[in-house]
């Protein structure tokens, strides 16, 4: 063996990450969406004097949870690749071309 090769291999493809790996930084968002909202709601507790203030971070922490679960439920979409298609190198028989069609 080579002792001087690099042990981390190479990627020499555009393969998509592992489902794996999709799903841990899908948790990822949804814990940093989450955590967004209980400093919210105890700044608007600290707030309270300030009506407006406090009413706006409410607000705000309101729809956290629902766009927590869309953004972590939500997949990268597949790439669109183009079929790699066989050319033929003569043309196709037609007809007319000596052979009575079946």
């Amino acid at each position: 063996m080579n002792s001087h090769r690099n042990e981390n291999p190479v990627l020499i493809t555009s393969a998509a990450p592992s489902y794996e790996d999709q799903l841990a930084a899908r948790r990822r968002r949804y814990a940093l969406m989450m955590s967004l909202r209980i400093p919210c709601i105890l700044l608007a507790l600290l707030f309270a004097k300030i009506w407006w203030l406090a009413l706006i971070l409410i607000l705000l922490s309101v729809p956290l949870p629902w766009m927590a679960v869309l953004i972590a439920n939500d997949r990268p979409p597949r790439k669109a690749e183009a079929p790699q298609r066989m050319r033929p190198s003569r043309p196709a028989l037609t007809a007319g071309d000596g052979e009575e069609p079946r």
